[in-house]
């Protein structure tokens, strides 16, 4: 049940005629991972938890830098040197204290993944590399849970989200491995991008709207383009083609 403070707070919302004070007791009740602390993770996990889904646990093994914060909304200067899931812990907790975050310190390995989206109903893709992602999807895909994809480049970026063993997946759409760089981004992209990402979330915890599954949304910032290109599901695919 709401309580009194968590009516008010969320009033705004509850007013949405999809959403109503059953719908925010949905999301109260719900439990979302964010694969990442950075330039994607930090919008998604403020207005996820702006929104009131009950519990967000952040997996992230990096310490914030200088260069973080032309994109990385939840640390600040003073948070330099900080690991990062323990200064957007510290941001999300007095944005909303009534949300409880996990500050998960790791590395996501193909050993440890099943441990850190255990009991989760939603894992978001917030990563910067194909290979973390590529782990990501398979769990997703073994354990039947949604994961939402997000990427950025520049003024560029893209989301699609996936029902393992209903949609395409992650490795339908790309194929073999890309290389680790050094990528260029500036900070409206992962803005953009991150609050579609949290968007989708929340339409799937409600059971509301179309979600972006089966289609690829393709976002342009210098042409102020938004492109959709279908996604098919790969019956040979080696992560989801055996899910029925």
């Amino acid at each position: 049940m709401l309580t009194p403070d968590e009516r008010e707070r969320y009033d705004r919302q509850i007013l949405i005629e999809q959403i109503g004070p059953e719908g925010q007791e949905k999301l109260k009740r719900s439990r979302v991972v964010i694969a990442g602390a950075g330039g994607l993770g930090s919008p998604i996990a403020i207005y996820l938890t702006a929104a009131g889904v009950g519990m967000i646990r952040l997996i992230d093994h990096d310490r914030v830098s200088l260069s973080n914060l032309n994109r990385q909304i939840l640390h600040w200067e003073e948070d330099i040197g900080k690991k990062k899931v323990q200064s957007a812990a510290t941001k999300l907790r007095n944005l909303n204290p009534g949300i409880k975050i996990e500050a998960i310190d790791e590395t996501i390995t193909e050993a440890n993944v099943s441990h850190l989206l255990e009991g989760c109903d939603a894992i978001v893709d917030a990563m910067d590399n194909l290979s973390t992602r590529y782990i990501l999807n398979r769990c997703a895909i073994e354990k039947n849970i949604p994961f939402f994809h997000g990427a950025i480049r520049g003024f560029e970026g893209r989301a699609m989200t996936i029902l393992p063993g209903k949609t395409a997946c992650l490795r339908c759409m790309y194929r073999g491995s890309v290389p680790e760089e050094k990528f260029p981004v500036i900070g409206v992209t992962p803005a953009v991008i991150g609050c579609i990402q949290a968007t989708e979330v929340i339409k799937y915890l409600l059971g509301i709207g179309q979600l972006l599954t089966n289609r690829l949304l393709m976002y342009d910032g210098l042409e102020a383009l938004f492109t959709e290109f279908a996604v098919n599901r790969n019956p040979e695919c080696d992560h989801c083609g055996q899910i029925k």
